[in-house]
């Protein structure tokens, strides 16, 4: 990155970031440990949670609780030095052969690469909607907020508050929009070094192990929500002047991979909901 292009940047995150303030939930009370044994692990009286992955197995967790809607937010520090061949998973899912999801996945690097933070919504049980991106930090230093806004008009992907994709409801175009599937919040850690990290060509170096990623700063906020401070905001949430801003700068500058722009993958045209927006 250019020096200018450095100071540009800073001084945009300096003008437009804002602190958000959650309201931590419990990880005793909202989350059960699925998979990986003792890989998986809640600390500090539920407020902390890692997830671990050795050569022998990943691990994983999944909410108590079903949600129809609302804005998720999680704080997550990823696996830091040789991260290599690994993935951090942290996706909204329901269950079924016609499941829809909204993902976040988080795929890890050599140590002085960046990560990948790859996004993708699935309706229906079809996804084919990735968007990648940089991110303009180092998300292994410290903890990071990673959003979804779920509502019947969009779904907003963000990190620390600053929008990197908006996925707009294009139902009258044809196109399937996750609104009828109650879904859980679904993590894991996960080898998948067949593919992750340049398509397979670099793997998990296990000599590193174990990889670990840490959790905390659970909130959600949704119609039935139990938390003190129910917002509703997000039930009609969408991108105001300031945030559209915001986000073409993200799109412009780091992200890698849109789905939208791959005419290899589409030769008979880019499907539908590319014409909806420039930004997906």
């Amino acid at each position: 990155m250019s020096s200018a292009r450095f100071y540009g940047v800073s001084i945009f995150l300096l003008f437009t970031s804002s602190i958000m303030v959650t309201h931590a939930g419990n990880f005793y009370q909202d989350f059960d440990l699925t998979w990986g044994d003792h890989r998986a692990k809640i600390l500090n009286g539920g407020q902390m949670l890692t997830l671990s992955l050795d050569k022998a197995s990943g691990s994983g967790f999944k909410s108590k609780k079903e949600y129809l809607f609302g804005r998720i937010d999680m704080q997550l520090k990823l696996v830091a030095g040789n991260s290599a061949g690994t993935v951090t998973a942290y996706y909204l899912s329901s269950e079924g052969p016609t499941h829809d999801e909204i993902d976040f996945e988080f795929l890890g690097n050599v140590t002085g690469d960046p990560y990948i933070l790859h996004t993708n919504v699935f309706t229906q049980g079809k996804g084919n909607r990735e968007q990648q991106f940089y991110l303009w930090f180092d998300p292994t230093r410290n903890f990071h907020t990673y959003s979804i806004i779920w509502n019947l008009q969009r779904i907003i992907f963000l990190v620390d508050n600053i929008p990197i994709r908006e996925f707009q409801n294009a139902e009258v175009m044809g196109v399937p929009f996750p609104k009828n599937q109650p879904m859980r919040i679904y993590s894991s850690l996960w080898n998948a070094d067949d593919w992750a990290t340049r398509g397979g060509l670099v793997k998990a170096d296990w000599t590193k192990a174990p990889f670990t990623a840490y959790y905390r700063n659970f909130n959600v906020n949704t119609r039935s929500s139990t938390s003190s401070l129910v917002d509703s905001a997000w039930e009609t949430q969408g991108l105001d002047p300031m945030s559209r801003r915001k986000l073409r700068w993200v799109q412009k500058y780091y992200m890698v991979y849109n789905y939208c722009s791959d005419s290899k993958r589409f030769p008979q045209g880019f499907p539908p909901e590319c014409r909806h927006s420039r930004f997906l």
